[in-house]
């Protein structure tokens, strides 16, 4: 038996764990089994000969494909793909009866359908598949702190709370105000008082393409990620004159929106009173995924 046959072997032991990831992620039977057979097109292409944990490789892959899939739904603004209840009652498939049966049931997989993309990714993985969020930072593309918030979010819709607590929201809205306040009216001292010591700044490719084409109009030059504070206040004194305060996937942001079409969203994490984390978002199907509302 060759390298592909034991793969496809191996692939094939997995199938069961890796519909079952997509089902919950997608809520239907055949976008899932969709997601896996494009997975296994992936990964008879890749090299997987230095692959150790086989399972968890297999389902990163998996929830890559899941959440463009959901990101392309909230893209085109579709309704929410309707739960299988008639077929998983009539199924006689063996496989597809103990999938369900380790499923969540309809009932949370209607809830999961109003999650954002990242936040049902997020939940879905450490809170159904106990797959830590060192691993599924990469996948949703935000850091760990990040990831961790996405998920709690998605745990508090899960349960019927709120998104976001208004006392958060109402410190949320304090602490971003005074960082937009404080970066338009040039206050490098305002601004190290608003952000952690140790903040980072993330920008995705389109924002820093879009950074270096405006270098020759002073504007800063934007790397993948930036770390301090002193930096980070540095890139932001004197700028984000057109942001606009914005409710961001449940927690306040700010966005740079003109003629009310967002090209550019600054996603904050917000920890014991002062930003830890910016994430500065310009790609276009990106923003087109995010929960958005101006104020």
């Amino acid at each position: 038996m060759d390298e592909k046959e034991i793969l496809a072997e191996r692939f094939e032991a997995n199938r069961g764990h890796l519909r079952a990831v997509a089902y919950r992620m997608l809520g239907s039977r055949s976008e899932a089994d969709d997601a896996v057979q494009e997975a296994w097109l992936r990964v008879a292409s890749a090299d997987a000969g230095g692959v150790e944990n086989l399972r968890g490789w297999l389902t990163t892959i998996v929830a890559r494909i899941c959440l463009d899939v959901l990101r392309a739904r909230k893209t085109r603004r579709e309704e929410p793909i309707g739960i299988d209840a008639e077929a998983i009652a009539s199924s006689d498939n063996v496989e597809h009866e103990s999938l369900i049966a380790d499923s969540v049931g309809l009932a949370m997989l209607v809830v999961l359908e109003r999650l954002a993309p990242a936040e049902r990714v997020a939940f879905v993985l450490h809170d159904m598949f106990d797959l830590p969020f060192e691993e599924i930072a990469p996948i949703v593309g935000r850091s760990l702190a990040a990831t961790r918030q996405l998920a709690s979010r998605a745990r508090r819709r899960v349960r019927g709370e709120p998104p976001t607590a208004e006392a958060d929201r109402a410190r949320q809205r304090e602490v971003v105000s005074a960082f937009l306040a404080a970066a338009r009216g040039n206050d490098f001292s305002a601004l190290l008082a608003v952000l952690d010591p140790n903040v980072v700044l993330r920008a995705d490719a389109a924002a820093v393409a879009a950074s270096l084409a405006r270098v020759s109009a002073g504007a800063p030059a934007l790397a993948p990620e930036l770390h301090g504070a002193e930096a980070v206040a540095n890139t932001f004194k004197g700028r984000a004159q057109a942001a606009q305060l914005a409710i961001v996937d449940g927690n306040v942001g700010l966005v740079f929106a003109p003629g009310g079409r967002p090209m550019a969203v600054f996603d904050f994490v917000v920890e014991n009173g002062r930003i830890a984390e910016i994430s500065l978002i310009a790609d276009r199907a990106s923003i087109a995924a995010l929960d958005l509302e101006i104020s």
